[in-house]
């Protein structure tokens, strides 16, 4: 299957599986440098440095989008339209990586505006895939 749409899919489900390495490598160290227990971890790293909370934030934020905007892609593709949704897949993988990558790095206010900008074109795209495979 060589389509962007297809590329797209996995590339956000790659990105997720990023993040999570990440965190878990990271947990992982201070486990072994006995820095935090192994049964110590809260869900949102809220014990941890600002980076391991943001880390955790960026990795639910993609696991929350991941299964609409996975959803619409797999249902273009198996329906035989991803003329639909090819066009902007990429775009829409890329604005995943500039929100998460912004989101690790600060929470500055320009930080968060550029965060939110990458998030809207995501949800921006999204609407447009849904409108445009639900006409028949």
């Amino acid at each position: 299957m060589n389509h962007a749409s297809w590329t797209a899919l996995i590339g956000l489900c790659a990105w997720t599986l990023f993040l999570l390495v990440l965190m878990e490598g990271l947990r992982a160290r201070l486990v072994v440098g006995k820095e935090v227990a192994a049964n110590a971890f809260k869900p949102d790293n809220a014990n941890l440095s600002p980076f391991m909370q943001r880390l955790a934030r960026a990795h639910a934020n993609c696991i929350e989008s991941l299964p609409v905007f996975g959803a619409l892609l797999l249902a273009a593709l198996v329906a035989g339209r991803p003329d639909v949704t090819d066009p902007l897949a990429l775009w829409l993988l890329g604005a995943r990586v500039v929100q998460s990558t912004v989101h690790l790095a600060s929470l500055s206010v320009v930080a968060v505006n550029v965060r939110f900008m990458a998030f809207a074109v995501q949800v921006a795209i999204a609407v447009w895939w849904t409108i445009a495979l639900l006409k028949i």
